[in-house]
């Protein structure tokens, strides 16, 4: 395949809005995701070479062969039905095994997701939240695919918080309005003063962050809340990511 190879403009309006794959020849395996129209599958045969897909091209022509160009999908009604089909191919093939450097259109909100959770997500059950708690928004950091101890991570530490911290008995993990795990508060510390899988276990003070330590609620606390949502405690546009429950009680 040389570097001038082109799609005609014939063939081009009747593929329309594609999503296309790159594969490497040496071992079948996909290594690029993409979505567009006309020429653009072939555009990243020119791609600058610092780019990491430019680097596994150049490794493959060095092995004496081409990669290989497939399109996935054709004739999408319009760019976002390309963008929502590339992005559940990225997810369902891992960000992390393509040269691509993001995840998909809204990968967070429309990508790979439990079953559960997609479906909280639009039965949206609100949560009446009884005990004293906090919740944490953490739609920057999260994945449908972390672990457990991610997840924790992710949701304690460290955050920009008043004295009314204290006052919580619960933090709830928030995506997408919708709770994903519920945790019981037992100390709060001054953000980066514990280990944690995001720093990869270094320890780095975080001046005026707090960051909390405690445990997975209790397994009647957890049904209560898990995939419940809480859409109506933040106020639209509101971008601060903490928001206090019910401080003035106790739980029972």
């Amino acid at each position: 395949m040389t570097k001038a190879a082109r799609i005609p403009p014939a063939a081009a309006r009747k593929l329309g809005y594609y999503v296309y794959l790159y594969v490497n020849p040496l071992d079948g395996r996909v290594f690029y995701v993409g979505k567009g129209k006309a020429n653009r599958a072939l555009s990243h045969l020119r791609a600058p070479p610092d780019r990491r897909i430019a680097k596994i091209i150049k490794a493959i022509r060095a092995a004496g062969e081409d990669p290989q160009i497939e399109i996935l999908a054709h004739g999408l009604p319009d760019q976002r039905a390309a963008l929502r089909v590339e992005a559940a191919v990225i997810d369902a093939l891992r960000l992390e095994n393509l040269a691509n450097r993001i995840r998909g259109w809204r990968g967070r909100r429309f990508g790979r997701t439990p079953w559960n959770e997609a479906v909280a997500h639009y039965t949206r059950r609100k949560a009446t939240i009884k005990e004293p708690a906090i919740l944490i928004r953490i739609n920057h950091l999260y994945r449908p695919d972390m672990t457990p101890a991610e997840l924790y991570d992710a949701t304690r530490s460290a955050w920009k918080l008043g004295d009314q911290r204290t006052k919580a008995h619960y933090a709830f993990a928030v995506f997408e309005r919708v709770i994903r795990e519920v945790y019981r508060i037992q100390h709060w510390l001054p953000g980066g003063t514990t280990f944690t899988a995001q720093n990869g276990g270094r320890r780095r003070r975080l001046t005026g962050r707090w960051e909390f330590v405690g445990t997975l609620a209790e397994e009647a606390i957890r049904k209560r809340y898990v995939n419940r949502w809480v859409g109506d405690e933040f106020l639209p546009g509101a971008r601060n990511p903490i928001m206090y429950a019910n401080l003035k009680t106790r739980p029972k």
